[in-house]
């Protein structure tokens, strides 16, 4: 399939009021049990090497008795913890395996963690779900409206993927990051950068799980025999090829309406759907070799919480330290993508389970 040819999103007005959104704080949390590709394939003939060189994934981690509401309590308050918060005005939850159809997941979260009867809803954007949370979030701090909001992402994908599909479960691990975003002065370290975020929805069918919404539902009213699975399932080879496009096209939008080069970065967090991906993402940024950061080796692909997780340790390991110039992307099912940068501040993270 040949790569749509988008046309480029309009620059993003400045707000005049010079107000930004700063990351005051990051969390994360994986789950204790470790998933490796023996365990995963037994005496399958494909194992450990072929998984390694075709995915890059070693391990990933699984969540037992625990859903995605309870990974993202923890994630949430390891970011409260970092930024030192007590209180937000508000909280978006960033999943694509929610516990419930209804209702959201981001009400329970704030009650859970003691934060009232503050604003709470929830983002379904594939795994670009926590990029297009940042744009959100920042949106309501710039607006004026909140001074502080906890966005969390967090997927328990391992809950909706085939028993019978061992290829699907060697690519995805569970997971949770957070952020705590404050009110402050654009363009200051921490400050979220211009953002950009598109989809394309005529290619929904190539990331999807088929049975348990409304379609699947009214179909199966009409005929009881059709069978909608509640699994998901991937195009892998025409997502990967649009993936590796699609962020360096994204990125390169965010950079130039930051101001800056591809020279100029330092770093790239990106969603870490497999590491061919990555390094592809690399090569077509023009980057050296580990300017792309990647800890898919050991967690796979954690959807949605990945770019926050991956944060949160690359920032408590002191591999993201003040003043480097950093760029964030995601793609995912949607199609949906988005990418954003900012100059990393002095910020503290708290990881558990790393």
């Amino acid at each position: 399939m040949d790569t749509p040819a988008y046309p480029p999103a309009p620059a993003p007005v400045p707000a005049a009021s010079g107000r930004g959104a700063v990351l005051a704080g990051l969390g994360a949390y994986v789950p204790p049990r470790v998933l490796t590709n023996a365990e995963l394939c037994g005496r399958r003939p494909i194992g450990d090497e072929w998984i390694r060189a075709r995915i890059g994934v070693a391990n990933r981690r699984v969540a037992d008795g625990e859903a995605t509401v309870d990974l993202a309590v923890r994630a949430g308050r390891h970011a409260l913890t970092a930024a030192g918060a007590s209180a937000v005005d508000a909280v978006v939850l960033a999943t694509i395996s929610p516990d419930r159809l209804v209702p959201a997941g981001a009400p329970e979260v704030a009650a859970r963690l003691g934060l009232g009867t503050v604003p709470a809803f929830d983002i379904a954007s594939g795994c670009s779900g926590f990029l297009y949370g940042l744009g959100v979030a920042s949106s309501m701090i710039i607006s004026g409206a909140f001074e502080r909001v906890l966005l969390v992402a967090s997927d328990v994908f391992s809950a909706f993927l085939d028993p019978q599909d061992w290829l699907m479960a060697a690519i995805f691990g569970d997971g949770a990051g957070a952020v705590v975003l404050r009110a402050g002065e654009a363009g200051a370290p921490g400050a979220l950068g211009p953002f950009d975020l598109g989809s394309d929805g005529a290619q929904a069918d190539l990331l999807e799980i088929p049975g348990g919404g409304a379609r699947a539902r009214k179909r199966q009213l009409a005929a009881p025999e059709a069978e909608f699975p509640p699994y998901f399932r991937m195009d892998g080879p025409a997502v990967r090829k649009q993936a590796v496009v699609g962020m360096c096209d994204s990125v390169t939008r965010a950079v130039a309406r930051a101001g800056w080069l591809l020279g100029d970065l330092d770093l790239v967090v990106a969603h870490q759907a497999n590491q061919r991906i990555l390094d592809g993402l690399t090569a077509e940024l023009g980057l050296a070799p580990g300017r792309v950061l990647s800890h898919i080796e050991q967690y796979g692909n954690t959807a949605a919480a990945s770019v926050p997780v991956l944060l949160a340790q690359a920032a408590a390991a002191g591999t993201l330290s003040p003043g480097l110039r950093v760029a964030l992307t995601a793609y995912g099912a949607g199609l949906a993508w988005g990418s954003t940068t900012v100059v990393w501040p002095q910020v503290r993270a708290v990881t558990e389970g790393g």
